[in-house]
Parts: structure tokens; sequence; C-alpha cells
């Protein structure tokens, strides 16, 4: 019991500088990592060597993560300075007049476009003024896109999240997409569910049953797809995408309730054809393909890789960490290789057509490192943090703690815990990313000490870390700061922490079933 109350220190530290002292998830980070190192050494004894090592992994995971993420915000500041954004989003809204429609394709399909795009609060900040301008209240205009993206930010990004998840617990990602993709299919139908709950209730979601059963169903069958082929990393992107297409079949055909058709935004300008604003992602699309399906071209791209070479080490307690390579990092044919190139063909062919004006460059990479600088610098700690837990035995000690509560008759129930852990990690960190480094091993190690299926519980908690990243407290200032609530984002707070309690523990209802299923039929 000792050993787990103090392996749930650096924990507890997150959590009270966030919540009670009102810090930011780097510092909290930094200063729960230095928590982290003190235990390490002098409870777990983890020696100097196994302290650098465990580093020097965290910082490699971080490159491999933070490639992805700047070059994904290259390209979407690239897309965003020409219009691309704008365009696309009134496309959208010009849809239909079916006000709460308008809602749901706006805060839930065109967020969770926006998601496997980029990222990082970027569907909130892109979608709550354009929802504002549309006439929903600043409240719903953030809480809807906050809510309706969540549950595609573990497939979004290029799977940023779910390579960290990979990289963290060794378990391969052929065998823990199946569980993922089933969890995060239910879960984005109920996000959609609670987008239109925001706007009118259960009678609202039961006049648009039809075009969300549609919509989401098609989002969720094309992810589950995308994930299990091994095309994870466009498993958010390619979701969002149909989403839109099924959207625009779907209001060809509905017709909107009288009393919910909504006041026409009239727009003299002149914009760009939607197809010019969807060529940064189209071209995506292809890179990814012919990397991925290509073998001439994946063996050309990934011929120069850095990784690092570390030995075995071991604590003063027998606690022995086996030596292995550091996630490899295919300098040009990494994802984030390809966001770069894509962002390169985008910036060239948006500036041939006359989108850009001078200083165009210069613009671009301030909002990107306005936008990355933070992320990278509250990455490299927590994922320090994260393994050296690991390396020192720690998180191993976590869920022995966990295993001893759900063992034996209790086992059973632990599905319906691990997707609330994530979500916890989700808010601590601000980041599902960060909620997959802390908490992945710990949720590894007590699937197997309580004899349940690995991929399941790690499913759980990688849905549930993406669910509860809707209550990330940088993406509510994000949101309210588009939208005139600086300073007031209390009543986004409220109604968004209720509605993410709520999806998580349906999340957790929807693994338990799974596992019941998988063992009436004789699964794992």
């Amino acid at each position: 019991m000792t050993n787990f109350l103090l392996a749930a220190l650096p924990i507890a530290t997150i959590l009270f500088l966030m919540i009670k002292v009102n810090w930011g998830a780097a510092r909290a980070g930094a200063a729960a990592w230095f928590v982290t190192v003190i235990l390490a050494v002098f409870f777990f004894g983890a020696p100097t060597d196994m302290l650098i090592i465990a580093q020097a992994k965290g910082v490699m995971l971080a490159l491999y993560i933070l490639y992805i993420v700047w070059a994904a915000l290259i390209l979407y500041f690239a897309a965003e300075e020409a219009g691309a954004i704008k365009t696309i989003g009134r496309a959208i809204r010009s849809l239909t007049d079916d006000r709460p429609l308008q809602l749901l394709i706006l805060g839930y399909v065109f967020a969770s476009f926006l998601q496997g795009v980029a990222g990082f609060g970027v569907p909130i900040a892109v979608v709550a003024p354009l929802l504002l301008g549309m006439g929903f209240s600043p409240v719903l205009a953030v809480a809807a896109p906050m809510i309706g993206h969540s549950w595609s930010v573990l497939f979004g990004n290029m799977a940023t999240s779910f390579e960290a998840l990979i990289g963290v617990t060794g378990i391969p990602g052929t065998e823990l997409t199946h569980y993922s993709a089933i969890l995060l299919g239910l879960s984005g139908f109920v996000c959609g569910a609670a987008v239109l709950w925001l706007d009118g209730g259960f009678r609202t979601i039961h006049r648009r049953i039809v075009p969300l059963v549609l919509i989401s169903g098609v989002m969720g069958v094309v992810q589950y797809f995308m994930a299990n082929y091994g095309v994870w990393t466009l498993g958010g992107l390619t979701a969002g995408i149909a989403g839109l297409v099924a959207s625009i079949i779907v209001t060809r055909f509905w017709k909107p309730h009288p009393d919910d058709v909504a006041e026409q935004v009239a727009d003299d300008h002149q914009h760009m054809p939607l197809i010019e604003a969807l060529t940064p992602y189209l071209v995506f699309i292809v890179l990814v393909t012919m990397a991925t399906f290509v073998p001439a071209v994946e063996m050309l791209l990934g011929n120069i890789r850095f990784t690092l070479d570390f030995p075995e080490t071991a604590t003063a307690a027998g606690w022995v960490i086996e030596a292995e390579s550091a996630k490899a990092i295919a300098i040009f044919g990494h994802p984030g290789a390809l966001l770069l190139y894509t962002a390169a063909i985008s910036f060239t062919f948006f500036k041939l057509r006359g989108h850009y004006d001078a200083g165009i460059g210069k613009r671009i990479w301030q909002r990107t490192l306005k936008s990355g600088l933070p992320t990278s610098i509250g990455m490299v700690p927590v994922i320090g943090l994260a393994i050296i837990m690991d390396h020192a035995g720690m998180t191993y000690a976590l869920a022995e703690g966990g295993a001893a509560v759900f063992s034996g008759a209790f086992a059973v129930a632990y599905p319906v815990i691990a997707p609330a852990i994530g979500a916890l990690g989700a808010f601590m960190t601000g980041s599902t990313n960060n909620s997959n480094v802390v908490f992945g091993m710990f949720q590894r190690h007590t699937a197997e000490l309580s004899g349940l299926s690995t991929a399941l519980v790690l499913a759980a908690q990688a849905t549930g870390a993406s669910l509860g990243s809707m209550l990330a407290p940088s993406k509510i200032l994000v949101g309210c700061s588009t939208v005139g609530l600086s300073g007031k984002e209390g009543p986004v707070l409220s109604v968004v922490l209720k509605t993410g309690v709520i999806l998580t523990a349906l999340c957790g209802f929807m693994a338990l079933g799974i596992l019941l299923i998988t063992t009436m039929n004789g699964g794992a």
C-alpha cells in the first residue's frame, strides 16, 4: 500500500496544481516530473543511469510526436490563411436551413474533420466563431465543437495520440485498433446526440435521429475500416471527409421542421471553389496512400531512420527494464514529413492561385510558433514523467493496487473504470496524447494482473482519453476567447463537464458490454 500511495504522488501533484492552484499543464508537468525523480531515486531505488535513459526515451518519443504536431499546424495555417477553412465552413452552412442540423454538421461533423486535419484546439477555434455568427449563443457555440470533436481525437491529427499509446505500452497498433474503433464509433454517435441535445434536449434528438444515425454511422464505419486496415493515421481525417459527404447527401433529402428553420445569413463576398479549398486534404490522402501501399515509395521514404539503442537497466529493488531501441523516426517517410510535403504543395498551389498576400510565409510561421510552442514545452516533461514512472516500477505499483481492488469477482468491473482514468488524464494534462502516455502502462499492467483483455482495457483508456479532451482547460480558454467569453468560462465548463461525465460513463458500460459479449463467445 505504501508503494501504491507513493507512486500516486506524481499524479496527485498534477491534479492539485492544475485544479487547485490553476497552473498550466506545462508548469504542473514540470513540477510533477521533479517529484517523480525524487520518488524514483529515494523510494524505488532507481539509479542515475536509469533516469537518464528514461528521459532520453521520453525525448525521442516527444520528437516523434512533435514532428507531426508542427507539420500539421503548418499545413492548417497555410490552408486557413488562403481562406480554405472559411470556404469549407460556408459550404457546410449553406447545405440546409434546418438550425439543429446546421449545428450537428458544424459542431460535430466539421469539428471532427478539423480534428483529423490539425487538432490541438483548432476545431473549437474555427467552429465556435462560425456558430456564433449563425446566431447560436456563445456558450453553445463553444460547447458544441468541444463535445462534437472529442470522439475523433484518438485517430485524428495523424493518430498522434494513438501512436503515443503504442510507443508507451509497446503493444502493436494492429492489436489495439479493433476495440478502439468500435468504442470510438459508438461514442461518436453519442457525441453527435449530445450536440443536438444542447440546442433543444431530447425532442431535438428525436426529430434528427435519422440524419444522426446515418452520418455518425458512416463516420464510425469508415474510421473502423481505416484503422483496422493499418491506415489509422488517416482514420480521423477520412471519417471527417466521409461525414461531410454523408451530410451533403442527407441534407438533399431532409426537410426541416417548421419550428427549426434558421434565418439566412447574407454573404456577398466571393470565395474560392469548394474543390479548391479541399485540395490540401486530397493531396494529403494521395501522399499517405502512396507511402503506405506502394512498396517502392515506402522503401524510398523509409530508407533513412533515426533511433537510439538503450541498454538494460535495473532498480535496487530488482525491477528490470530490458535493452531496447527507441521508436524509429523515418526522416522522409514519417507522417510529419508527409504533412510537410502536403503543406509545401498546398502553399505553392494557393500562391499560384493568388490567395496569398505579402508576408504570408512569416505570418504562417508566427502562428505556428504561437500554437506549437506551448504544446512542445509541456509535452517533454509529461512524457519523461510517464517513462520514468514505468522504468522505476512506479506504474507497476499503481497497477498492483488497482488489480488488488479489481480482482476476483470484481475484475469484470474494471472496463467501466478504465475510460474514467483516461478522461481524468486528459483533463489533468490537457491532452489525449499525454493521458495515454501517463496512464498507458498503468492500464496495461492492471489488465494483465486482473486477467482482462489488454487490448480492450487499453481501448477503453484511449477512448476515455479522447472523450476527456473536451474537458481540457486550454481548449475551453481557446474557445471562449473566440466568442467574447474571456474570463467567463464557468458556464461553458459546467455544460461540458456534465456532458463529459455522462459520455465517459456510457463508454465504460460499452466496454463492459463488449467484455461480457466476448466472454460469452469464448473470446479474451
